[in-house]
């Protein structure tokens, strides 16, 4: 491989919000655009059963997300879109490392170790409610990561921990059999804002305190007017680090309209007022996007014809991969 490969999942059990959009959505389209890399996104629905049991939900939430990223303008002609039930090589690569993957690591796995302490919290069997694909959640995750030898792997911090399980599992195929797979590394960009909720606590669809993407005008208007703020009066100096409300505008204006609102929150300005201005800066950016979310949200035979053929591509580079595993291994054709 000449160029670098990224590699980014987003699973699909919920409508996609704002926190989403300048967290992950908005930094990985436009790295999609560098000439330096390839970029390969999915829609995780394999990992979307691990905690939705609910058909409809996945499939209308693949659908919003779908229509998300091609709305805010990624390219498919460069970066390969696809669903990952869409490439079968996935589970069977899932299966093959879950033979190397040592279980006492699986062990430490974050989600895991949180179930087992609430589950003893509770008085419950320590794995109470715990499925295999709970368990084995990071070895379909390495699976995502390696049938590719993606060699940069964005994620927030709490998922560091999947991308060093994933080296650490293609590692030992390494060892055991041949050089197939890539070590990927986990790529944190600090300068990501993770934005807070209509609570002040981090917008979360776990705390529903989200503000959807592609709300109505009239809707985003009033989840924006929703925000937390303090009893300060107009005309009161207001501290904008310790607001939700600068947050998000920092999150959307450049730094000349960052350190004009500095300035106002200095001075005094309401908060109704201060709203009113995140509206406006908030809405002129995602409503060309908006339009053509419900444009393709109104015709999913469009989203799937895109999703189609992105696997495609997927495929013609993970089945010649499973190819060489396969042989690697020494199993299938003699």
């Amino acid at each position: 491989m000449s160029k670098k490969r990224v590699l980014t999942g987003i699973t699909t059990t919920g409508t996609p919000h704002l926190g989403n959009y300048v967290g992950a959505i908005r930094p990985a389209i436009q790295a999609s655009r560098k000439q330096d890399a390839e970029a390969f996104y999915f829609l995780a629905d394999l990992h979307a059963i691990i905690k939705c049991h609910q058909p409809e939900l996945i499939r209308q939430s693949s659908r919003e997300v779908a229509a998300t990223w091609l709305a805010l303008g990624l390219d498919t002609d460069k970066a390969v879109f696809y669903r990952q039930s869409d490439v079968p090589e996935i589970t069977e690569l899932s299966w093959i490392l879950s033979c190397m993957a040592a279980k006492g690591l699986m062990n430490r796995a974050h989600a895991y170790k949180a179930a087992v302490a609430k589950n003893q919290e509770d008085g419950e069997d320590p794995d109470f409610g715990v499925s295999m694909g709970l368990y084995s959640y990071p070895v379909l995750m390495a699976a995502d990561i390696l049938m590719f030898n993606a060699t940069d792997v964005p994620v927030g911090k709490d998922q560091i921990q999947h991308v060093e399980m994933a080296r650490d599992i293609a590692g030992r195929f390494n060892h055991n059999f041949s050089e197939v797979f890539v070590l990927p590394e986990a790529k944190i960009d600090d300068s990501v804002a993770v934005l807070q909720g209509l609570d002040g606590r981090k917008m979360s669809k776990s705390y529903n305190n989200t503000i959807p993407l592609f709300i109505p005008e009239k809707q985003l208007r009033k989840h924006i007017n929703k925000i937390k703020t303090n009893l300060l009066e107009p005309g009161e100096p207001k501290d904008p680090d310790d607001s939700t409300v600068f947050q998000i505008w920092q999150a959307f204006a450049d730094e000349e309209k960052t350190e004009w609102m500095r300035e106002q929150f200095k001075q005094g300005i309401a908060w109704g007022e201060a709203k009113k201005q995140l509206f406006e800066l908030v809405n002129e950016e995602l409503a060309p996007a908006r339009e053509r979310y419900n444009e393709l949200m109104a015709n999913t035979a469009e989203i799937e014809e895109i999703l189609q053929a992105g696997a495609e591509k997927a495929r013609a580079v993970s089945s010649a991969m499973l190819l060489n595993i396969r042989d690697a291994i020494g199993i299938g054709r003699m």
